[in-house]
């Protein structure tokens, strides 16, 4: 059974640093930014060369990325609590940005060349529907065990263990920033990266305390699996950007507060030369591989995300659903 948080039951349940956190506080130290260096002397031609398509399809859109100038970490909240849980430091501005449609190209990206893969695979009507109802028993009965066993045949790891999922769907009258009630989280429009290297060590260490020594000596990957949930997807499309042409400097190490909790992510800061895509009208069956945190330093490590509005979509266009499953993803072998 995978561990996951909890929803807030009360303010007992919030320590002193995080109730500090969400006051506003100013950040001491240097920005912390991406430490992980770029692939520039290990398999060149293999990892570093971004893909160039021919006449592609592309829409230009508006991307959030975080606002330049703060004085302070950059503090998110991830589940808002009346009177405690509302309000964040974090905040961002809107930059014109051409994403370019990928359908018919799938097979030009991979998790460890460009972060993201795009694979297919179905699953049955009912467990959509079971996954729409938040079901979560049937979720981790059911969904879990096709999840690891995709993730095992498309990284060739010998071990998942799924620590988490969240089922959004977009609701008008909430916050657009991916923040609602417990339950009800919205697709995320800012630009970001769901975890920075000490929150994925940190997530072995916290799922599997017991086992987290020796697990750290093998390679060990974060991946989201993040699939349509009523297809074909008209509102608010998923954005991944090539790991490739994001520079060390666009990233920004981001607080992420859960009650009791800190977690902490990427925030990234705009720069022009990044390359975006998407998959147009994407159906149930038609997954997106997502590469959070990687412990290999000669590959892609980390894909900046983000749900965007799609000028092409219909006047009334269905409103988005989706489910993503979080992973920990193991090599055990792989010990170079």
């Amino acid at each position: 059974m995978s561990v996951r948080g909890s929803a807030p039951d009360g303010l007992k349940s919030i320590s002193s640093s995080v109730l500090r956190r969400t006051l506003g506080w100013v950040y001491k130290a240097k920005r912390t930014t991406h430490e992980m260096s770029t692939t520039t002397t290990v398999k060149t031609t293999e990892y570093d060369k971004i893909v160039k398509l021919e006449e592609p399809n592309a829409v230009q859109t508006n991307l959030w990325y975080l606002k330049p100038g703060f004085t302070a970490k950059p503090t998110f909240v991830s589940v808002t609590v009346p009177g405690v849980f509302e309000s964040s430091n974090v905040e961002h501005e809107a930059y014109p940005h051409e994403i370019t449609d990928v359908r018919g190209h799938e097979r030009l990206f991979s998790l460890d060349k460009s972060g993201f893969e795009f694979v297919q695979d179905p699953i049955p009507d009912e467990l959509i529907q079971q996954i729409r109802n938040n079901e979560d028993e049937e979720i981790e009965k059911k969904y879990y065990p096709k999840i690891e066993e995709l993730l095992k045949k498309h990284t060739n790891a010998d071990r998942v263990f799924i620590f988490d999922h969240t089922v959004r769907r977009r609701i008008p009258k909430y916050a657009s920033d991916g923040r609602g009630p417990v339950g009800a989280r919205q697709p995320a429009t800012r630009v970001h990266v769901d975890q920075a290297p000490s929150a994925g060590i940190g997530r072995v260490k916290r799922h599997l305390p017991d086992e987290a020594e020796e697990l750290l000596k093998g390679r060990v990957q974060i991946i989201n699996v993040w699939r349509p949930l009523v297809g074909p997807i008209e509102d608010h499309p998923l954005a991944v950007a090539d790991y490739r042409s994001v520079k060390p400097e666009d990233l920004v190490a981001t607080d992420l507060l859960y009650p009791g909790h800190t977690g902490e992510v990427y925030s990234v800061l705009y720069n022009p030369e990044h390359k975006w895509y998407y998959k147009s009208s994407q159906q149930n069956d038609e997954v997106i591989l997502i590469k959070c945190f990687d412990t290999k330093t000669d590959r892609a490590r980390v894909t900046p995300h983000t749900a965007i509005k799609d000028p092409t979509s219909p006047e009334n266009p269905r409103l988005r659903e989706s489910i993503e499953i979080r992973a920990l993803v193991f090599h055990t072998q792989d010990r170079d």
